[in-house]
């Protein structure tokens, strides 16, 4: 998926807004990028950190403004992905022979194809084994020779980083999945039925000097010193009835981590999930539903922390108004730890645009859940 945004400033002035390209995502900015820009360009920021760049949209956009981009995430499907748009150095038709070669091989049955691959069943994506399955068959038998070209081939870093993106792309437009894997439709979708095909993704070069990571956050910020930090970090529900969430990242992505690092791991559940995305072993402290001793909760903390780590001037913040902070507990953290500049509403269930406001107070309505907020932010 490709995008190409414009968006007018305050003086009427026309920002171009650059393509970015990724993978269906729940918590992707796509929709955010103009106004991140938009607020990065009212301070002098040379240098980015993306700190939680999942789809690596965001960096895609800030590089190619000419920005130094730091990207980072937990992902290992996400630093391929920054890998292949932020370090590439060559065009794009340097890459072509390569995927027309990862697309004339023949099908063969393997891994992927044991474990998600299904029968049409005239309509009907649940399996003999009760199971629903999130491609069919003729694609994970292409899915499985492809993958093993790649593990098989002698290419470089950033060769291998556009391989790999290239076939999540591909895998992306043929999936019958919500965007997710933490469950599989019903019915086939329509675009299952489309053979898996490999493009050259749209890379591009840059004149900025990009880094890419796979970081913990709270490891990483000591180590870096960017002009401007951008954090989006997962959020953790809002209701009281409901565990933490983090199965949104882990869990929902669980087969991306499996493609890119074909390890063939040990599965579990309805949706085969791996082992190692289950509640116990992948839970984000940005997800944590629960209060300290003191009865603040943990996920204020970790933010509050985050903040006060980063060597940056500038922080700026997304979060959601389904979150587990709350609009008081965010305003105290950033009151705490430096000057508000600026505060950007944007409601997701009516035009974008039509309701941008600029306030110094964050007051959201508790009646629409679907707000997102960005807060920039001047460290002390």
């Amino acid at each position: 998926m490709s995008e190409t945004l414009s968006l007018f400033d305050g003086a009427d002035t026309l920002l171009n807004v650059p393509s970015t390209q990724s993978i269906k995502y729940a918590g992707s900015k796509l929709k955010l990028i103009p106004q991140i820009l938009q607020l990065a360009q009212k301070v002098n920021a040379k240098t980015i950190l993306d700190g939680f760049s999942g789809t690596t949209r965001v960096s895609q956009a800030f590089a190619k403004l000419g920005y130094n981009v730091v990207c980072n995430d937990i992902s290992s499907w996400s630093k391929v992905l920054g890998t292949c748009y932020l370090l590439n150095t060559k065009q794009r038709s340097d890459y072509q022979p390569l995927i027309d070669h990862l697309n004339a091989l023949p099908p063969i049955d393997g891994w992927f194809t044991e474990h998600y691959g299904g029968h049409i069943n005239t309509g009907s994506a649940m399996q003999k084994d009760g199971l629903k399955k999130p491609w069919q068959l003729h694609n994970t038998r292409k899915l499985d020779a492809i993958r093993q070209e790649i593990e098989d081939l002698n290419l470089s870093f950033v060769e291998r980083a556009v391989a790999l993106t290239s076939l999540m792309l591909a895998l992306d437009r043929v999936d019958s999945t919500l965007g997710h894997f933490s469950s599989y439709l019903r019915m086939w979708s329509p675009r299952s039925y489309k053979e898996l095909v490999l493009e050259v993704p749209e890379v591009f070069t840059s004149e900025g000097h990009h880094q890419v990571y796979q970081s913990d956050i709270f490891e990483l910020v000591p180590e870096v010193s960017p002009d401007l930090a951008y954090f989006d970090p997962p959020y953790g529900s809002n209701n009281e009835k409901m565990p933490p969430s983090r199965v949104r990242y882990a869990a929902y992505y669980h087969l991306w981590k499996s493609v890119i690092l074909y390890d063939k791991p040990q599965l579990f559940g309805k949706a085969n999930r791996r082992a190692d995305s289950s509640d116990q072993s992948s839970a984000s402290v940005f997800e944590e539903f629960r209060r300290n001793g003191d009865g603040r909760f943990i996920v204020v903390e970790a933010i509050e922390k985050l903040i006060r780590m980063t060597q940056a001037r500038w922080i700026l913040l997304s979060y959601s108004s389904g979150g587990r902070a709350t609009a008081d507990e965010l305003n105290d953290v950033m009151q705490t730890n430096g000057k508000l500049l600026a505060v950007t509403e944007i409601d997701y269930k009516r035009n974008v645009m039509g309701n941008m406001k600029w306030s110094y107070e964050w007051t959201p309505s508790t009646t629409k859940p679907n707000q997102e907020y960005l807060f920039l932010l001047e460290k002390r």
